[in-house]
C-alpha cells in the first residue's frame, strides 16, 4: 500500500484522489486490481485470459482506468459494480468489431487440410458465437436489472402490466424519466427516496400529475435502466420508441 494511504481508505474514495490527480494512487488502483479486471474480461470471454498475452484483457485494463475517471458516487452504484460494467461493454464493442473487421486470412487458412473450413463457415460460426454471447450478455443484465428493481418494490412482472401500450404514452414517459435522471436534484430525491418527486416533477414537464402517477413504475423503470451501465436495455429504448 502507499506510504500516505491508510490501510482502511475506502475504494471510492481512493478513485477519487486518482480522479484529482494522484498518479500514483491511480497506478496502485491499475495494479492491485489486474485480477478484478482478468475475472470481467473472463467472463465475457468464457475463458481463462492470459493477463500479459490476451489483448482482451489490455481493452479490460484500459476500461477499467476510463471508470476510475468517469465515476460518480452521486449515482448511486459502488465503483467496482459500475467499472464490471464498464469493462464488460468494452471488451463486447471490441469483439464485436474484430468479427465485423475479420483478418485477411491466406490461401493455407482458408483451406486447412484438416478442418477443411472455408471463410464462409469461418464467419458463420462466429456469427453463431456472437449471438450466444449477446444472449449470455442480456440475460445477465436483466439478472441485474431485476435486483435493482427489487429496491424500488418493483417487478419485470408488474412493468409487463403496466408499459404504456401506446407509442406517444411510451416517449412521454421515457421522456420524463430522461427529465428526471438529468436534474441533479430530482436524482438525488429517487434515489434517496426510492420513489418519485412528483411535485417537482410537474413543473418541469409538459405531463400532467395524474399521467405521472399512472406511469409511474414504467417511470422509475426507465430511471434505473438510466442510472446504470446497462448496453443492451439501453438500446430496447431506444427501440421501444419507435
Amino acid at each position: 500500500m502507499l506510504d500516505h494511504i491508510k490501510k482502511d481508505t475506502p475504494l471510492e474514495e481512493l478513485v477519487v484522489m486518482a480522479q484529482h490527480g494522484e498518479q500514483s494512487v491511480q497506478n496502485y488502483l491499475l495494479k492491485t486490481y489486474q485480477p478484478f479486471v482478468a475475472k470481467c474480461v473472463s467472463e465475457v470471454c468464457k475463458r481463462y485470459i492470459d493477463i500479459a498475452n490476451d489483448d482482451e484483457f489490455s481493452i479490460g485494463l484500459s476500461a477499467f482506468n476510463e471508470a476510475i475517471k468517469s465515476y460518480n458516487r452521486e449515482r448511486g452504484s459502488s465503483f467496482l459494480g459500475f467499472a464490471k460494467l464498464v469493462i464488460k461493454r468494452k471488451v463486447i464493442d471490441y469483439i464485436r468489431y474484430t468479427q465485423k473487421n475479420p483478418t485477411v486470412l491466406s490461401l493455407d487458412e482458408i483451406y486447412d487440410a484438416d478442418l477443411l473450413e472455408n471463410p464462409t463457415e469461418i464467419l458463420a460460426v462466429k456469427k453463431q458465437y456472437q449471438l450466444a454471447q449477446d444472449s449470455w450478455h442480456r440475460k445477465q443484465e436483466i439478472l441485474d436489472f431485476k435486483e435493482k428493481l427489487k429496491v424500488y418494490k418493483l417487478s419485470l412482472d408488474e412493468l409487463t402490466e403496466v408499459a404504456p401500450k401506446h407509442r406517444d404514452a411510451r416517449e412521454s414517459a421515457i421522456h420524463t424519466a430522461k427529465v428526471l435522471y438529468e436534474n441533479k436534484s430530482l436524482r438525488d430525491y429517487v434515489l434517496a427516496k426510492r420513489k418519485l418527486p412528483i411535485k417537482q416533477l410537474v413543473k418541469k414537464v409538459d405531463i400532467s400529475k395524474k399521467t405521472i402517477e399512472r406511469n409511474r413504475k414504467y417511470i422509475l423503470a426507465v430511471f434505473i435502466v438510466l442510472t446504470e451501465d446497462y448496453l443492451y436495455l439501453k438500446d430496447y429504448l431506444k427501440v421501444v420508441k419507435q
